[in-house]
């Protein structure tokens, strides 16, 4: 199809509800994940193997987007924007390419992190074959939580959405990552609504099918993450910091004890006294310390303050936020400008040891992570030793009062009070 040819479209339109608070003000592609928004890494990939040409769709909080990357230019690729009217799905997003693309082009969902080798490989397959469709499959333990797929000779025969555990037909499942050529767009255009009142591309994928294109599966080994609720942006975060270099921009004074990978951005001060293990990720005009305890695989964005004698555990940690001394946090996303004030607790560990569950769109959902600490959309702050428990979710400028012990989780623009019973006694009078 020649590189030349091949043009890309990035879907990020949605908000990402699962990954409320934290989308309630930055759409989820836009996201930080180990100092770039999640979206710039399928870019980036897209780049790398020499696609240029790419389309954004977007729409909630689009502005935020194009602020961000422009035309491209910056990033090397010239990027343009559509934006989706309704959220109608994947296939009707997808659809707005078509004026587009001249020949094929690639589709990612704009929220998934991968391997920039799984854009070179399926390159040359659809060169190689060159199918009607090419989706990108990949093995894992629990199926049921996405579209399996059945192959048959490399040909894909069925995709079942989510289906009911046990019941999956394979154990291969729908990355979101496509190659297509135009006939997509005449089945899009046959595509029915689905019971979630969307457009599903799934279901133009069966048209293809029953219309005897050849649509293959194209089953990878390579890394891909699917970010779709808050734990997994920390264990993107781990996976990305995990592989982190040491580059040292700003200063390091001395008496600062590094064990590990540390990127330290220009204009950011480690003062003295801080005992960093494992990798750790530090953006511009941070100040960390003295005497903090900062563990991998933590991430600071820009202008984030950390105060005398912090501990810090694989956590994100937002830009113009600022942790307070004498503060513990623990495997938590803490968004943007909040202020985390002296003495605050959050936990990760359940006394049971058991795994932490999390309040997802009203259900509790069980993390599979044995530590959780908090998930703390943008501009909360919290008073003096205020403690929040494992898998609290605090929303948009959230306050939480001193000597607050916080169990449930909190709705954004709220306030939550503790209110003492206090017995002041006059020591000057004589005991009886």
């Amino acid at each position: 199809m020649g590189i030349d040819k091949v043009k890309a479209i990035i879907l990020s339109a949605g908000e990402g509800s699962r990954m409320r608070p934290l989308t309630l003000t930055k759409p989820k592609t836009m996201l930080p994940v180990a100092g770039k928004p999640i979206i710039q890494y399928n870019i980036e990939s897209l780049r790398d193997n020499g696609i240029t040409e790419i389309l954004l769709i977007v729409r909630y909080k689009e502005e935020m987007v194009k602020e961000y990357f422009g035309d491209g230019s910056e990033f090397g690729v010239n990027i343009s924007y559509k934006t989706q009217k309704d959220f109608l799905g994947t296939a009707n997003a997808i659809s707005y390419g078509e004026d587009f693309i001249e020949d094929s082009m690639i589709v990612l969902n704009g929220d998934i992190i991968l391997d920039n080798e799984i854009i070179n490989e399926i390159i040359k397959k659809y060169d190689d074959i060159k199918p009607d469709t090419l989706m990108v499959l990949t093995e894992v333990e629990n199926p049921s939580a996405f579209g399996v797929v059945e192959i048959e000779d490399g040909n894909v025969k069925n995709i079942v959405e989510k289906p009911k555990k046990g019941e999956e037909p394979s154990n291969l499942v729908n990355t979101g990552i496509y190659i297509f050529n135009k006939d997509i767009f005449s089945k899009i255009a046959k595509t029915k609504i689905s019971e979630r009142g969307e457009f599903e591309i799934t279901d133009s994928l069966t048209l293809q099918i029953e219309d005897g294109k050849k649509v293959i599966g194209h089953k990878t080994n390579k890394d891909w993450i699917d970010v779709g609720r808050p734990w997994e942006l920390i264990e993107v975060n781990e996976e990305l910091i995990g592989k982190l270099k040491t580059e040292i921009k700003g200063t390091i004074e001395d008496g600062v004890h590094i064990h590990g990978e540390v990127f330290l951005d220009e204009g950011s001060i480690i003062r003295s006294g801080v005992y960093i293990e494992g990798n750790v990720y530090i953006g511009k005009n941070c100040d960390i310390g003295p005497n903090s305890y900062i563990r991998g695989n933590s991430y600071f964005g820009d202008h984030v303050s950390v105060g005398n004698a912090v501990e810090i555990k694989n956590s994100i940690v937002m830009e113009n936020t600022n942790v307070s001394h004498l503060s513990y946090v623990g495997d938590s996303v803490i968004g943007s400008n909040c202020n985390i004030a002296a003495g605050t607790n959050i936990a990760n560990l359940r006394f049971d040891n058991k795994s932490v569950k999390t309040k997802i769109k009203d259900a509790m959902i069980d993390s599979g992570r044995r530590k959780l600490g908090s998930i703390i959309g943008d501009s909360v702050k919290t008073g003096i030793n205020s403690s929040f428990s494992p898998g609290v979710k605090v929303g948009h400028n959230a306050t939480i009062g001193s000597g607050v012990l916080l169990y449930d989780d909190v709705p954004s623009d709220t306030r939550v009070l503790v209110k003492q019973n206090h017995i002041i006694q006059d020591k000057k009078l004589k005991k009886e």
